[in-house]
């Protein structure tokens, strides 16, 4: 497999090899030795999710405050455009995205390490996109960022996305600095 550093600490998008013919094709989507080995770090993931949603859906920007998760994504169906944010006031990239476009086609993954935002957006007519996490999710944890936080500027491939409620009142990077320094 191959593995591409983003300009984010520890985010890494992930070619895995794909052996493809006539009948189709066959990948691994992880194997524990070869996974650990490429991202330098243990991985004891502990729950899998799948969401399915429909072009224009955008999810996130999603964090936990007190126990964040690793996350490892990827798209089975459909297309999506997949974005991190350093949400660390104290950290030197803080504010800073990467983004990747995963496909069910490029069979590509992004690994996002806990204590940064996520979120994507659908750019197909459905997706569905796969993720393992390291840490369970705790709804009473959850917290984010605002996908329109202009501090941020993430450059999102369609401009009026299909948001939850829940997701419209996420913080500000503004608002997430001024209470990292009031804690």
């Amino acid at each position: 497999m191959k593995v591409t550093e983003t300009r984010l600490p520890g985010v890494v998008l992930i070619e895995p090899k794909v052996h493809e013919d006539a009948r189709g094709f066959f990948l691994e989507t992880f194997q524990r030795q070869r996974y650990e080995e490429a991202l330098g770090r243990s991985l004891d993931f502990v729950q899998d999710n799948h969401s399915r949603s429909r072009k224009g859906v955008l999810r996130g920007l999603h964090t936990q405050r007190r126990h964040p998760q690793d996350k490892l994504l990827r798209a089975v169906r459909g297309a999506v455009f997949d974005v991190a944010v350093d949400i660390d006031p104290d950290s030197p990239t803080f504010g800073q995205y990467a983004s990747a476009l995963l496909t069910e086609d490029n069979k590509h993954q992004l690994f996002v390490p806990a204590g940064y935002a996520h979120g994507f957006q659908v750019l197909s007519e459905v997706a569905d996109l796969e993720y393992k996490c390291i840490g369970y999710y705790r709804p009473e944890d959850e917290s984010g960022l605002i996908w329109n936080d202009p501090e941020v500027a993430i450059d999102w491939p369609l401009r009026e996305p299909i948001l939850s409620e829940k997701d419209q009142r996420l913080p500000t990077l503004a608002e997430i600095r001024e209470a990292a320094t009031t804690a």
